[in-house]
């Protein structure tokens, strides 16, 4: 009899639709079927090749559009509407132009074969002239898209892309514990726990009617002490992303209370930094190995379809491992997974 936890290797046929499912969202193609039926697919030499191909391959889009759909939330843009009265330009081609710059950067980081940190330092971004004036950004003309240098610090990598900035704020204002939280989650690996139910929402003005600056009304919120603990390893980092306006314009004022932006903040290890270049560098920095980790983690739950669990922590330090002399290369990522037990088995690892 089978013991209810046994592990068995796939089959190299259900292995190539895995793969083109992971890598084309597809069916898999005749090369990858008779290389299959032919049980050299599980070869790792053979492997690796058809990994490559398949990356090469116009197919592997939908990878980077799902993918990066998935893992960075950008299906949510589709459902918010910023305030019509505060940011009257914000329109549906807005909204795709958002969306198309950061599939783009995804599919550079993937096709020119970068460290996947690129995606949080990237100096540079895919714009069109509709993005570009939305960035303050001259001299980009029509309506194609086109790699574009930034002129200043001002901006750069995921952080400074308004697609994250819109989905993380409210319709009428920047949300810092949102973005903070969106942070955490997604670049860190380490989500928060759920807010307890009843909490009171933010005061706006203060008893004499003035109103207050995001940090005055979010320091009266955090007097709550149900709310401090979550909320003084979240808020810090969304207040480096206050000098984006809710739909990821830059600002030095913020337009509701007539203040200037105050965008510092610090890590809970206790780094400091001011807005959100000096942010980046801070995660660069100190937290580099879990923003790997994190996107470890969540190309295994795209591959797999699954949810991970603490069995399959030792895999991904393995990636991890087998990944650093080739400084975590996107295409690396993915070869090793595709080697790990986790894809190549069935049975026994919650799948």
């Amino acid at each position: 009899s089978v013991k209810p936890d046994a592990i068995f290797s796939i089959s190299d046929p259900e292995l190539a639709t895995r793969l083109s499912l992971f890598l084309w969202s597809s069916i898999p193609d005749e090369l990858l079927l008779d290389l299959a039926e032919a049980g050299k697919l599980s070869d790792p030499d053979v492997l690796q090749q058809q990994v490559r191909r398949m990356l090469k391959d116009g197919r592997s889009d939908a990878l980077v559009q799902n993918f990066a759909a998935q893992w960075l939330a950008l299906d949510k843009l589709n459902a918010v509407s910023p305030d019509g009265e505060l940011f009257p330009y914000f329109d549906d081609n807005l909204r795709q132009a958002l969306q198309t710059e950061t599939r783009l950067l995804f599919a550079h980081v993937l096709r020119k074969d970068l460290p996947i940190t690129e995606l949080l330092k990237a100096n540079y971004s895919f714009l069109n002239e509709r993005l570009a004036s939305h960035y303050n950004i001259p001299q980009v003309y029509g309506s194609h898209f086109r790699k574009v240098t930034f002129p200043d610090d001002t901006r750069g990598g995921l952080l400074g892309q308004g697609s994250i900035l819109t989905v993380t704020s409210y319709a009428n204002r920047t949300a810092p514990t949102i973005r903070g939280k969106w942070i955490l989650e997604n670049i860190l690996g380490a989500p928060p726990p759920p807010p307890p139910p009843n909490i009171p929402g933010l005061i706006q003005k203060n008893t004499e009617g003035k109103v207050l600056t995001m940090r005055e009304a979010m320091e009266q919120h955090r007097a709550n002490p149900v709310c401090a603990s979550c909320h003084k390893v979240m808020d810090p980092l969304g207040f480096a992303l206050e000098k984006y306006d809710a739909t990821g314009r830059w600002r030095t004022i913020d337009a509701a209370s007539n203040s200037p932006v105050d965008a510092s903040g610090a890590l809970p290890d206790g780094t400091t930094f001011d807005g959100p270049i000096e942010l980046r560098e801070a995660l660069i920095q100190s937290r580099q190995a879990d923003f790997i980790l994190t996107v470890i983690d969540r190309l295994f739950t795209y591959a797999l379809n699954r949810e991970l669990s603490h069995n399959d922590a030792p895999a991904m330090r393995q990636i991890m491992k087998k990944t650093a002399n080739d400084q975590h290369r996107l295409s690396g990522l993915i070869m090793a997974l595709v080697e790990s037990t986790q894809f190549r088995m069935r049975g026994g690892l919650g799948q």
